[in-house]
């Protein structure tokens, strides 16, 4: 048993070794890599910008429709007083 935990102890850290020289082994990130980074977050950036113009225009419209339909409740309001005002003179 003790023979058996010391072989997987010693595979494993000869696994871990492998590991960690495969990833000294990469040479890191290109030029082009790294170019190609930059412009997807200026891209992210962008289209960030964009989506927070949109959310703020349709904050607008919205508060535009909400003041066209108080006036439309009002308007509907006063025609029927008015409707209902002329019913009771023509009686």
């Amino acid at each position: 048993m003790l023979k058996a935990k010391k072989a997987f102890t010693t595979a494993i850290a000869a696994l871990m070794l492998a590991g960690m020289v495969s990833f000294v082994g990469c040479g890191g990130v290109s030029e082009e890599d790294m170019a190609n980074l930059n412009a997807l977050r200026s891209e992210v950036k962008s289209l960030e910008k964009e989506a927070n113009s949109l959310k703020s225009e349709k904050t607008k419209l919205e508060r535009e429709i909400a003041e066209q339909n108080a006036k439309l409740e009002q308007c509907a309001k006063e025609k029927a007083e008015t409707e209902a005002n002329l019913a009771q003179r023509n009686k």
